[in-house]
């Protein structure tokens, strides 16, 4: 009997599997809002088992093994494996009224009818406005830096910049050799009581990480306006990613399947970026970073990069690039036909079955149903798809939409 892992594994090697692997959950990018999770799990008749927030920033919820069970779920995050005891969590409610949990090493502040995250020397780094489902990055550690900066600093900076202030499981566990020992340990427990495929976030974003430290107007007003600097702070970027790398896979590496990196490098018309943008600075740095982990690990390389990439995605495969995720494809020139004709012997599409955007909250399940077949029979023949939805459930997807689009997978 096929096992989960060997599914997934054989899919991403363009391989046709026994049948279509299935994930959900297994990263940030393809989970359930809690709020729909909670509905979902009332819609199967669920009543065990706290709602689990372990992303705050985005308020994703743990996929539970029963759910997983359920829909035949064929993949699992590394951060399953982390956060296990009663003390690793504290209560909150979700903006619907929802009770749940949420890491305790999360500190949202309650101010005024807003929740905030602040620094510990009191920066203001993210805030949840009231009505929003989500955290917002309100400071930019480098965006008044001058010249001189060196770049020396980025440990201090990232910890005052959302994404890594507000971290999900297995963070906040550090790459210090005590950090190390937990993060192998873990790791090799979730290897031994799984046979989902194990996806291991790194992240060590390149053109997101500069717009998460100088703001998404300075950094490319840098790409375009003053070359040298950009170019010294993605060296020193790419210096102090090669090193966490190196320390990441030193620990997680024997037990994960697939390692990935993200950049959002797209937007619904197309890329942020020219292709001779990123072939200038981002592709060698990324083919650096990436052939680094090929040769440290056998995980396979995934990126997601939200948004209509397709001129860029000749230089991502070029850089060694094996997996593309989420695989917009209601965005410019991201046809499932043309991504599949042009580049599925390449790269393996972990996405694009179900449109989030359009069908997936707003749809009967019966036309839900039918995007997802459409896709499916586009997308798999002769391997190389995973599927996913594209990008998160949002909050107010119905339960019975959610059921529609994954029994629709394999039926």
């Amino acid at each position: 009997m096929t096992t989960s892992r060997e599914r997934v594994m054989a899919a991403v090697s363009h391989r046709e599997p026994d049948q279509i692997p299935i994930d959900l959950g297994g990263h940030r990018s393809s989970g359930v809002m809690a709020i729909a999770y909670s509905k979902l799990k009332r819609h199967l008749g669920i009543t065990s088992g706290d709602i689990y927030v372990y992303d705050f920033i985005q308020q994703l919820a743990i996929i539970e093994p029963d759910v997983l069970d359920w829909f035949g779920v064929d993949t699992i995050e590394l951060g399953r494996g982390f956060a296990l005891k009663p003390e690793d969590w504290q209560d909150w409610v979700l903006p619907d009224g929802t009770p749940c949990k949420i890491p305790a090493a999360v500190h949202p502040v309650k101010t005024g009818n807003d929740w905030c995250v602040y620094h510990e020397d009191g920066t203001l780094v993210a805030i949840q406005k009231e009505g929003c489902l989500y955290l917002e990055q309100i400071n930019w550690p480098y965006m008044a830096t001058g010249e001189d900066a060196g770049f020396t600093d980025l440990t201090e900076a990232f910890d005052r910049m959302m994404w890594s202030k507000v971290g999900a499981p297995p963070a906040p566990i550090g790459y210090d050799p005590r950090g190390l020992q937990e993060l192998a340990a873990g790791a090799r427990a979730l290897r031994e009581s799984t046979d989902r495929a194990i996806i291991g976030l790194f992240g060590a974003s390149l053109l997101e990480g500069g717009q998460q430290l100088f703001r998404m107007d300075n950094f490319l007003a840098m790409l375009a306006g003053d070359k040298a600097r950009a170019h010294r702070f993605l060296d020193r970027l790419v210096e102090y990613h090669l090193e966490n790398l190196r320390k990441f896979l030193s620990a997680a590496g024997p037990y994960i399947d697939i390692i990935l990196f993200g950049d959002d490098l797209g937007m619904q018309t197309g890329p942020q970026i020219s292709p001779r943008t990123y072939r200038e600075f981002f592709q060698p740095r990324q083919k650096q970073m990436w052939s680094e982990s090929k040769r440290l690990s056998d995980a396979k390389i995934m990126l997601h990069s939200c948004g209509g990439i397709y001129p860029l995605l000749p230089g991502l495969i070029d850089a060694g690039l094996e997996i593309l995720q989420p695989v917009q494809t209601t965005c410019k020139d991201m046809e499932p036909e043309r991504l599949k004709r042009e580049f599925g012997k390449d790269l393996c599409f972990w996405g694009g079955g179900s449109n989030t955007r359009d069908i997936l909250g707003l749809a009967s399940p019966e036309q839900v149903a039918a995007d997802v077949r459409e896709r499916v029979a586009m997308f798999a023949p002769g391997g190389g798809f995973v599927f996913q939805q594209i990008h998160n459930i949002m909050a107010d997807v119905p339960p019975e939409n959610i059921v529609a689009m994954l029994q629709a997978v394999n039926a």
